[in-house]
């Protein structure tokens, strides 16, 4: 248990968001990346302003920070195999170049994550020929992936065709353990399943990557009940990070601890940044690590 590593990161999304550039424009990449060491913590995630790698590892290196991945809109039922493959590998390019640990990968085929769709109630399904192609395409991307000493994490998300926990488990049967990995989201299987236990105990030898969102309970009944979109939903506050909502981390982390997770743990919480400061609420989930998670590796040493 003492061997384990561990490394905490947290993701640009709380300073800018891809889906909606101009929140958290004047947050320059000199801004986020200074604000995350301030907070404590080892590196972030590539955020879609950041820069070529040249330009990033400078910024990276006189902050001693480092990067943990990026996330990739693959539209393998969409556009084929060979479209997503020829993306892919550029994407691949830019993450080997940052000293990357894994590619984030979400099919993004009929999603409705960026629309006015209902979050909650129009998410899409795939066909079983598209399940097919997406499990056959994902084999294929993480040989990619291999290629370029990556691993390859399939992110489950609200609003797309793998969001729920039956979802997940056929990706899961369905697709190569060498090739294809896990990132499991605390929020997003919570807001989807009103569960995050199962997955995690399910799939432990799957997740290669995670990612610790919060869950305001009542501010995601609020949205539910007016039919938000997934924008709407961040945009009203239903996230937040850990410790500011309602699950326990600390059952979460326990999990880890005793299987030896060994990866990136990125606190990601969807916010406005111009509601939600992102130095603030990154030094209120630095602290909440700090008091409530990091006690329990001692906890972890004794039991374990």
């Amino acid at each position: 248990m003492g061997n384990k590593k561990i490394s905490w990161g947290i993701a640009p999304i709380g300073w800018r968001n891809d889906d909606i550039p101009e929140i958290g424009a004047e947050n320059t990449l000199s801004h986020l990346l200074s604000d995350i060491v301030v907070a404590g913590f080892e590196g972030t995630e590539v955020g879609g302003f950041f820069p070529k790698p040249k330009v990033l590892n400078k910024e990276l290196h006189l902050r001693k920070l480092k990067i943990a991945g990026q996330w990739f809109s693959s539209f393998i039922i969409r556009d084929g195999l060979k479209e997503a493959s020829k993306a892919f590998h550029k994407h691949c390019e830019y993450l080997k170049a940052v000293n990357a640990a894994v590619a984030v990968v979400s099919e993004q085929t009929y999603s409705i994550q960026s629309t006015e769709k209902n979050v909650f109630k129009e998410k899409p399904y795939f066909t079983d020929k598209e399940w097919d192609q997406l499990c056959q395409g994902l084999n294929e991307l993480g040989k990619i992936a291999t290629e370029y000493d990556l691993k390859l994490v399939f992110h489950h998300h609200m609003g797309t065709g793998v969001q729920t926990l039956a979802e997940i488990d056929r990706l899961m049967e369905n697709t190569d353990p060498n090739h294809v990995h896990l990132l499991y989201d605390t929020g997003h299987i919570y807001v989807s399943d009103a569960d995050y236990m199962t997955l995690l105990n399910k799939h432990i030898n799957r997740i290669h990557h995670v990612h610790f969102k919060d869950v305001r309970q009542l501010l995601k009944e609020q949205c539910d009940k007016e039919g938000k979109s997934f924008l709407q939903s961040f945009l009203a506050g239903m996230f937040t990070v850990p410790g500011d909502g309602c699950i326990d981390f600390t059952e979460v982390y326990k999990k880890l601890l005793e299987t030896n997770y060994s990866g990136w743990i990125v606190i990601e919480a969807e916010q406005d940044p111009s509601v939600a400061h992102p130095l603030e609420y990154a030094l209120k989930a630095r602290n909440y690590i700090n008091e409530e998670l990091i006690p329990l590796e001692n906890g972890s040493l004794i039991t374990g």
